[in-house]
């Protein structure tokens, strides 16, 4: 009766601890993606650890030692960060949620800086990403629960790690050595649409098209800079109609270039500077540049900000570019925050802020325009800048005021009437949205990490397809592609961005020595039963013979 009766509740308490998990398998693998690992020069980025074989453990344990952590999104932050290093645990696995636009504003902008701040110094803990699903939550929540029980009372502690507790077992089979990878090539395409008469001065505007966050594979960039190349290609597509024609072709050169490497020091921008004004013999860079125009993260926000290297003098293009860039505002778009962001180019950092600083180097007139202030915002590099981050309305609205302020300038409407008076863009001329839905949609289809780019077939058919889309509308199309130097490279990449992990379902130790008591106290009644075995049968025989008496 008492054997019954501990059965009952041992299988009563294995119900009430277990009672919300799911079944889960006994392994489980799937693909994880791995922290940046870049060097830019001299400095070192991101995670050096790609192995692991480790016990799963919640963020909030508080040992951590030789441990795999594993977070949601919600849970990653700075601190959370920093003591998993404190405490040299084995790995760090976040789980990334597939439906982003759940989450909460406060929940991205928290992952976002605390992502940020990860990337700013290499680690040798490997931290990887995975997409959430059944299995890996079901290990969350587990994880989770075994948290929560060191607050309980010992004798729920010790029952559940000797009966019902299930371990988790993180495993990167791969035991390969980490491989730095030089041969990339960075990719910069060019396009011009030829003002009317000769030495027309010219306008350049530009866009980086890669994309930057936590995980390579994982990285979409969908505002930073999927925003600024949408709103290129649909200039360069309006503006092609009005150079078509000899009567509305304005006395500017307009060329547009879509720049590679934007995302680690604007390397492409850089490059393609030097072999224009370097190497080329005859290049519109070499001649009257009135301004260079930068778009760098325009899908949001009431706010716009022209970010510049020196404030432009009087009586300069780039000073009454931005003058009607305000007018465009304010008389159509009073709800829109406009401002001028001076930023000197300090040359003792190794590193420039924004595209137009490139420019601003070898003293070519440039800046930036973004609704971003400051340079650093953790917006400009995180796997969760996805579509869910931006707001058509906006960005077409942050279109349309560049595009009917570029109108302004170069056919001097000033003295013709107000930005609302006068509009060059609408009708046949207007921004479609199926267009900017469909440009969008295109970008973030694959990750467009700079070490993608050049590697995989879909990231190729990406650029190729840029490179169509330059053709279509402009003339004179070049592509340019930008080779490391091997024996010094500016940007070292590194291999094994995306693993095979594998999940095993184990009990703990705790469990082990249970079923070591048990099978020992089995063997313990077997030995007393054969050695007593006479005593036994002479009780048992009295016992009957009584019974029949």
């Amino acid at each position: 009766m008492l054997v019954r009766s501990v059965v009952v509740l041992l299988v009563l308490c294995v119900q009430h601890l277990h009672g919300s998990a799911l079944p889960a398998v006994s392994s489980y693998e799937f693909t994880a993606y791995r922290m940046q690992q870049y060097n830019l020069g001299q400095q070192k980025h991101g995670c050096r650890g790609a192995i692991v074989v480790a016990e799963a453990r919640s963020a909030d344990e508080p040992s951590l030692t030789r441990r795999c952590i594993i977070m949601k999104v919600e849970d990653f932050s700075a601190e959370k960060y920093i003591e998993a290093q404190r405490q040299n645990a084995a790995a760090v696995l976040i789980l990334l949620p597939k439906n982003i636009s759940s989450l909460s504003h406060n929940t991205v902008q928290t992952f976002m800086m605390s992502e940020s701040e990860a990337l700013q110094k290499e680690t040798l803990i490997p931290v990887y990403v995975a997409p959430e699903d059944e299995q890996l939550l079901y290990m969350y929540e587990e994880v989770k629960q075994a948290a929560a029980t060191r607050t309980s009372s010992i004798f729920v502690r010790v029952l559940r790690s000797i009966v019902t507790a299930t371990a988790f077992q993180i495993l990167v089979s791969n035991n390969a050595a980490i491989k730095a990878t030089t041969d990339n090539a960075i990719v910069t395409l060019e396009g011009v649409l030829p003002g009317a008469g000769e030495d027309a001065p010219t306008i350049v505007i530009t866009a980086h098209y890669d994309s930057y966050g936590l995980a390579p594979w994982l990285s979409f960039g969908a505002d930073s800079n999927g925003s600024g190349v949408t709103i290129l290609l649909e200039l360069a597509r309006l503006f092609q109609k009005l150079y078509s024609s000899s009567s509305t072709r304005p006395q500017y050169n307009l060329m547009f270039s879509l720049t590679g490497g934007g995302k680690y020091n604007f390397l492409g921008t850089k490059r393609w500077i030097e072999e224009n004004l370097d190497h080329a013999e005859s290049s519109l860079l070499h001649d009257n540049v009135a301004f260079v125009l930068c778009l760098d993260t325009l899908g949001k926000s009431d706010e716009l900000f022209v970010h510049v290297s020196r404030p432009p003098k009087p009586d300069t293009p780039a000073y009454s570019f931005i003058q009607q860039l305000e007018e465009v505002i304010s008389s159509r778009f009073s709800w829109v925050k406009v401002g001028l962001v001076h930023k000197k180019i300090n040359l003792v950092e190794s590193t420039v802020a924004w595209e137009h600083e490139r420019y601003s180097l070898r003293r070519i007139p440039g800046f930036t325009v973004s609704h971003l202030e400051d340079p650093k915002s953790a917006l400009r590099g995180s796997i969760l800048d996805t579509m869910s981050q931006v707001d058509f309305r906006k960005l077409k609205r942050n279109g349309i005021i560049l595009a009917e302020t570029l109108a302004r300038f170069m056919y001097n409407l000033t003295d013709k009437g107000s930005p609302k008076d006068v509009q060059v863009f609408k009708s046949q001329l207007d921004f479609q949205d199926s267009r900017l839905s469909s440009l969008m949609s295109f970008l973030t289809s694959v990750p467009r990490a700079t070490q993608l780019l050049d590697k995989e077939p879909r990231q190729i058919l990406l650029v190729n397809s840029l490179e169509h889309e330059f053709k279509r509308y402009l003339q004179q199309v070049h592509r340019h592609t930008f080779r490391q130097d091997k024996r010094d490279p500016d940007l070292s990449f590194f291999d094994q961005m995306n693993q095979p992990i594998v999940m095993y379902r184990v009990k703990p130790a705790a469990f082990d020595l249970f079923l070591g008591g048990c099978i020992a106290a089995y063997l313990g009644i077997v030995y007393y039963s054969i050695q007593n075995f006479g005593h036994l049968y002479i009780k048992l025989k009295a016992a009957v013979k009584c019974k029949h008496q």
